[in-house]
């Protein structure tokens, strides 16, 4: 099974799906690994990517998966059209609080929404979770080795501190938790 950073997130993520999801969505599905650990919990699930090339690849991987080309603020995607939304290491690629808000508009009411991302350094104690997630990372790479994925990467602006104030902000009620191998979760219940 393949292993690096944002796989090692499924778990938590798929412990977060409600029971009855008729319709989940992942954003920034990449190869569609997250989506096909969906579609064992879900009765539909779309995959969505900005990349031509991953569309392709996922849709090879998983024929009977849906799978759209687009940007999530621009793509036609139906509003309150999802019982589960994920996206992983992806929103640090847009606007945050223009895709947090277009997140959360395709949530139905009682939907959950789960958001792994990534930020920047900027205080002491970033520094020291940073020490915290090398170690945590040569443990997991010894034990697992690493998949190395063929995703676009880019450097969050945005610092921990500036995503939890944001998304407790946009998304009330929300729980945010800042994790070691240098991620973040926010999960939300759409009242």
């Amino acid at each position: 099974m393949p292993w690096n950073h944002n796989i090692a997130f499924h778990p938590l993520i798929l412990e977060q799906v409600p029971r009855d999801c008729a319709d989940a969505l992942d954003i920034g599905c990449g190869d569609g690994l997250l989506t096909r650990k969906l579609a064992t919990m879900s009765g539909r699930v779309t995959g969505l990517d900005l990349s031509p090339e991953m569309v392709t690849l996922s849709r090879k991987l998983a024929p009977s998966l849906r799978y759209v080309e687009g940007d999530l603020l621009t793509c036609d995607l139906p509003d309150k059209g999802f019982d589960f939304v994920s996206t992983v290491a992806v929103i640090h690629h847009m606007d945050f609080t223009a895709a947090l808000r277009r997140m959360s508009d395709l949530l139905r009411p009682g939907g959950r929404l789960v958001v792994v991302g990534v930020a920047a350094n900027r205080t002491p104690l970033d520094w020291v979770y940073d020490a915290a997630s090398v170690v945590t990372h040569q443990v997991l790479y010894r034990v697992h080795g690493y998949d190395q994925s063929p995703a676009p990467v880019a450097e969050p602006s945005m610092s921990w501190s500036q995503v939890r104030r944001e998304g407790l902000r946009l998304l009330p009620g929300a729980r945010y938790r800042r994790h070691t191998l240098w991620r973040y979760s926010l999960v939300w219940t759409k009242p």
